[in-house]
């Protein structure tokens, strides 16, 4: 049985190919969200999402579809993610506009996002 609600820790559902915790991270970060149909529009999970599917390419070597895959990604939610990003768990982009990710970004646990935000992790020392 999938349970797709707030209290649906960890749970992964292979019906709609989604993360239950991602799901939840939505209810714990946005007091704004009312039910899981709502939170499912929510584009910030979609980016999310599809960096996945991208960084699993990226991970197996396939830098060009990984990179298309991104670009979809960044066509349909307005929020660029590169495939090479390292994104932790329960990461949540919220009005995720204009978020840019870079590919040496490393993010950690428990991160909530906001829109209009640039982030690499290179240093360029002259």
């Amino acid at each position: 049985m999938v349970r797709l609600v707030p209290g649906a820790r960890g749970i992964h559902s292979p019906v709609l190919g989604v993360s239950g915790e991602d799901i939840h991270t939505v209810f714990e970060k946005d007091p704004a969200a009312r039910n899981v149909l709502e939170v499912l529009t929510y584009p910030g999970l979609h980016a999310l999402w599809l960096h996945y599917v991208a960084h699993g390419l990226w991970r197996r070597r396939l830098k060009l579809p990984a990179r298309c895959v991104s670009q979809v990604g960044r066509f349909l939610t307005g929020i660029e993610i590169h495939p090479g990003a390292t994104i932790g768990r329960r990461f949540f982009i919220d009005h995720g506009m204009g978020v840019v990710i870079g590919e040496t970004s490393v993010i950690g646990d428990d991160v909530l996002l906001y829109h209009q935000v640039t982030l690499e992790a290179q240093v360029w020392i002259a």
